[in-house]
């Protein structure tokens, strides 16, 4: 049997003139709604604790832009660290590919911050101050779009989108900065506040107005799924060989061909993106499960068995074995092993400072002194990336003749700051060969070497000067 075809209808929330179709999507409290509510809570409760929580001292998570650092889980990743972060991004898109090729859009019904906003938050709301979701299709009706609910509604949607916002930015700025900024005028931080107010107002836009059309326009993982699903991956799909052909729940006739879908389209009013799931595998469908619990609800009141639409796959509504081992779920998970594990030894071999050699700015780039030696400047900036204070030392490991001045050495930095310090590099002018001498700074924090790296040193080159031989150390 094979379900009807689909109306031709190109988006969901239009109507065949063009013009907007508001979804209001009636509530299905079903098993799968109770768990996707559990799931859902603890993740609001993730998402506006993290800012607050601390791992070793530092932010759970901080990302801090004008720094161009990062801290993940107490773990703060430098500008420098573009290979950890690679990896990183790497593993956790490998993940959603596995994600996605076993079970389906999971993420999209069940974990996209999207989706539980809207139907956990949001939308219960609207129900509440608008007389239901059948006074919320009244209220359509008649456009009355200032009636005294919808007027609380807008302005509780206006509190709710204004703490996502500054919830949002203190994920960029940290949760001290930010409550410092709420305490003063906007006029002592401007960018910060302009920043704060668009957020607040994309986000009362997005749940206010744009709403489903987040998931049905904007996002492209729906687009992803044509390429990321297969016949095996699970889906929340309508059994069509069992629900057709459908018949009102009195028609014997139907029941005794064997369709058990009534056409009640109880599916169709709960879906939160207005798609009918009869129509098979649809791009809007975000396997949110309410079309399930409705009709899992109806059947159960009829009698006749649940799960004629339910978690399956392609493969069993055909009638085969889902096969849960083939090429995509070794590939990816494999090559996800690979990254992640590439990003665990990476970050465990990294060095406990990031140091930059810098050579002098502006000026000449040596000063050949009276008393026949060359002093070259050089800058160095390290950043320490370790949880504690850290002393550092320069040395030049391959040429102890050559004497360092450095008033600010042995330099103290702080636990995840930098510094930058000056120090100049005398050498006899005897062991520059054609102006120029190779060394190698080693950089300790008097435990571990910390940084090791070759710099070439700039002295006098006679024309027609014999050449010499490099000294050695």
């Amino acid at each position: 049997m094979t379900a009807p075809v689909a109306s031709g209808r190109v988006l969901a929330t239009l109507n065949a003139d063009g013009s907007r179709r508001w979804i209001r999507p009636k509530p299905s409290h079903g098993a799968h709604w109770r768990q996707r509510r559990a799931v859902a809570y603890a993740l609001i409760a993730l998402y506006l604790g993290i800012p607050h929580l601390r791992f070793h001292g530092k932010p759970l998570m901080l990302l801090d832009l004008p720094r161009r650092e990062f801290t993940l889980f107490g773990t703060t990743f430098l500008p420098t660290d573009t290979l950890l972060l690679m990896l990183l991004g790497v593993s956790i898109l490998l993940f959603i590919f596995l994600l996605t090729a076993l079970f389906g859009r999971v993420w999209c019904g069940w974990g996209c911050p999207q989706t539980i906003w809207m139907e956990f938050v949001f939308r219960p709301l609207e129900r509440v101050l608008e007389g239901g979701w059948a006074g919320s299709r009244q209220l359509d009706t008649h456009h009355r779009h200032f009636h005294t609910g919808r007027i609380v509604k807008y302005a509780l949607y206006a509190v709710l989108a204004a703490l996502l916002a500054n919830t949002f930015l203190a994920y960029f700025v940290g949760t001290a900065t930010l409550a410092g900024w709420m305490r003063q005028s906007p006029y002592d931080h401007p960018t910060p506040f302009v920043v704060m107010a668009v957020t607040t107002s994309l986000v009362f836009l997005d749940f206010t107005w744009f709403r489903e059309q987040t998931c049905l326009v904007a996002c492209p993982y729906g687009r992803w799924q044509s390429v990321l699903l297969d016949q095996s991956s699970l889906i929340v799909a309508y059994d069509v060989n069992r629900g057709e052909p459908r018949g009102k729940p009195k028609d014997n006739a139907a029941v005794a061909r064997g369709g058990d879908c009534v056409d009640c389209n109880a599916c169709v009013l709960t879906c939160p993106t207005g798609i009918d799931i009869r129509d098979g595998l649809q791009m809007e469908c975000i396997h949110c499960t309410q079309c399930a619990d409705a009709c899992d609800t109806l059947m159960t009141r009829l009698e006749r068995p649940t799960g004629l639409i339910r978690y399956t796959s392609r493969e069993i509504l055909s009638g085969r074995a889902r096969h849960i081992v083939r090429p995509r779920t070794i590939i990816y998970p494999a090559a996800f092993l690979l990254f992640f594990g590439g990003f665990l030894y990476t970050l465990t071999h990294r060095p406990t400072a990031d140091v930059t050699l810098l050579g002098e700015v502006g000026g000449t780039p040596f000063t050949a002194n009276a008393d026949g030696t060359v002093t070259n400047q050089l800058r160095v900036k390290i950043a320490n990336r370790t949880s504690a204070p850290q002393t550092y030392r320069v040395s030049i490991a391959d040429d102890p003749g050559a004497t360092i001045i450095a008033p600010e050495l042995p330099l103290t930095v702080a636990e995840g700051q930098n510094a930058t310090t000056s120090l100049f590099i005398i050498s006899p002018a005897s062991v520059f060969t054609r102006g120029e001498r190779h060394i190698t700074v080693s950089v300790t924090d008097g435990r571990r070497l910390a940084f090791e790296r070759p710099w070439r040193l700039l002295g006098p080159s006679e024309r027609g000067a014999p050449k010499h031989e490099e000294e050695k150390p």
